[in-house]
């Protein structure tokens, strides 16, 4: 089968490898469309300690074609969308059955752009943030696929005021169409919000951001970390000056939630996925991708050229 390959050179290449086959647990999945998300520029940089040749791409969306021992034969036909730890960029790709979610309801080119960003942004809003009526939510990268949804959950929730921040000026417009109130640039963060404070933040930026936003938590407030776009550098936090105004500073990390507790990510997939076909919150695809043009799109995600979400077409 053709596949997109790592290969030890730090190159991408489409090669012919063996198809793999479903382990006890797992599904095979004919892939249609594969989601272009964070992983794969972490991959790329060398942050993820994968062996090579590797096979990138974390979002399979397709129909499932083989089970493996202990998984229910009545799977076979199912659209689903796979959260996966690698594989998506082929033509068949291996999943846990638990971790690839029924997708029936929406088309295949939108189950790979709800990929891993949905159930990460519904779980940044509901699940860690808990996003109450009432609540203002400020939100950083708001352009982006996580970004992009978790505006449109947090309004979903009843938030009262919802501000994002985007990298730079070109994406303010388009930002705003997300359940944003308001949309600055980063330059503009956070002198642009004089002194507002804010119930839920979430962070995958880092660095002085990190910084400026546990400034502006509220009393009681919660700032969600869930990456480290600028920076890996580690920022210091006083847990006693957090304990004097009872705030709390939390941690997202999907990709371990799926190895410790793979159900309640799916859980969670699942009632986004739900929201998502009812049409209360829109996947924003904006670019597609051939298999050839695979390295393209992971730099294009990581020079912040990409808004929303982008796929790769595969079948």
């Amino acid at each position: 089968m053709k596949a997109v390959v790592l290969d030890t050179d730090d190159t991408f290449r489409i090669s012919e490898i063996d198809e793999p086959v479903a382990a006890p647990g797992e599904v095979a999945i004919r892939v249609a469309y594969a989601g272009v998300q964070y992983g794969d520029v972490l991959v790329r940089g060398g942050h993820f300690p994968v062996p090579r040749p590797f096979v990138p791409g974390f979002e399979a969306a397709g129909q499932i074609i083989a089970v493996g021992e202990g998984v229910d034969e009545g799977r076979i036909g199912e659209q689903v969308v796979a959260l996966v730890g690698g594989g998506g960029y082929a033509e068949v790709a291996t999943a846990p059955s638990v971790l690839a979610i029924n997708a029936s309801r929406v088309d295949a080119r939108t189950a790979a752009g709800f990929g891993w960003v949905t159930s990460t942004a519904y779980d940044l809003i509901d699940s860690v943030g808990g996003v109450r009526a009432g609540d203002r939510v400020l939100i950083h990268a708001a352009a982006g696929g996580v970004g992009s949804l978790a505006g449109q959950f947090a309004a979903a929730a009843g938030a009262e005021r919802i501000v994002g921040v985007v990298g730079n000026y070109g994406q303010v417009d388009y930002a705003r169409q997300f359940g944003y109130h308001e949309v600055l640039t980063r330059e503009q963060f956070p002198d642009g919000i004089g002194a507002e404070t804010f119930d839920v933040i979430l962070d995958p930026i880092g660095g002085p951001t990190r910084v400026a936003s546990l400034a502006r938590l509220a009393a009681h407030g919660r700032i969600v970390v869930y990456g480290n776009i600028a920076t890996f550098e580690p920022v210091t936090v006083s847990a006693n000056n957090l304990l004097m105004h009872g705030q709390s500073l939390m941690t997202y990390n999907s990709n371990l939630g799926s190895q410790t507790h793979p159900q309640r990510l799916a859980d969670s997939a699942t009632r986004a996925m739900a929201l998502v076909a009812d049409g209360s919150v829109r996947i924003d695809i904006t670019a597609e991708y051939g298999l050839a043009d695979v390295e393209t799109a992971i730099a294009n995600l990581a020079g912040g050229v990409t808004r929303g979400k982008s796929v790769v077409r595969i079948g």
